[in-house]
């Protein structure tokens, strides 16, 4: 028997792996459907600098696509900006803004905001942002080009260039903050609020 009690299939809005092993390895049943919203435009109709505020708008946005389709069902939405002081980073397009992305990041704390919303009949009835702070060690021009080549495409999946669930983990000598906000989806808070509305079964 599946945890999740609600009448409809509880659907994320994403197809990130890390966001979908977390859901399933909490014993949550759902659905993955890409939300296809242009995340760059609607950060920059916005205006908003702070990157706690766009992580939370772009989740809200994503939740609110797929939920305008989807009736009755519960939409997980999530997003997740990395901020060096009042600098914004974007994924990388290749290795060479990854390999400039890693130089800058090198020997520096930077943030990760993780932010959460979860729709329900197009209206949005939970949110969240989480914070953690990675402090990334020295690395000379050597050690960043062999994780460059290690990690090889994965660079460009994720801000940062880095999966800390995979070869990232080199890259850091200090981490302050939970797994979840880490990977991109608080997890906790999310459980909370669905035991709330009693629709988990624990």
């Amino acid at each position: 028997m599946g945890l999740w009690l609600g009448k409809s299939p509880l659907i994320l809005a994403s197809q990130s792996s890390a966001r979908k092993m977390l859901l399933a390895n909490a014993g949550l049943e759902f659905k993955a459907i890409t939300a296809d919203i242009d995340e760059r435009g609607i950060q920059l109709a916005s205006a908003l600098s702070n990157p706690r505020e766009i992580a939370l708008l772009l989740a809200r946005e994503k939740a609110k696509a797929i939920s305008a389709n989807h009736p009755g069902s519960y939409v997980i939405g999530a997003d997740q900006t990395l901020a060096l002081g009042n600098r914004l980073f974007n994924k990388p397009a290749g290795r060479p803004q990854a390999l400039a992305q890693l130089r800058d990041l090198a020997g520096n704390s930077h943030e990760l905001n993780s932010a959460v919303a979860m729709a329900h009949d197009g209206q949005i009835v939970f949110e969240d942002v989480s914070v953690a702070r990675m402090t990334m060690r020295e690395m000379t021009e050597d050690e960043l080009s062999a994780y460059l080549d290690a990690a090889g495409d994965a660079v460009t999946a994720s801000v940062g260039a880095y999966q800390l669930e995979s070869l990232g983990i080199h890259l850091f000598e200090r981490i302050e903050g939970d797994h979840f906000t880490i990977l991109g989806l608080p997890l906790l808070p999310l459980l909370a609020f669905l035991r709330g509305e009693q629709l988990v079964a624990v």
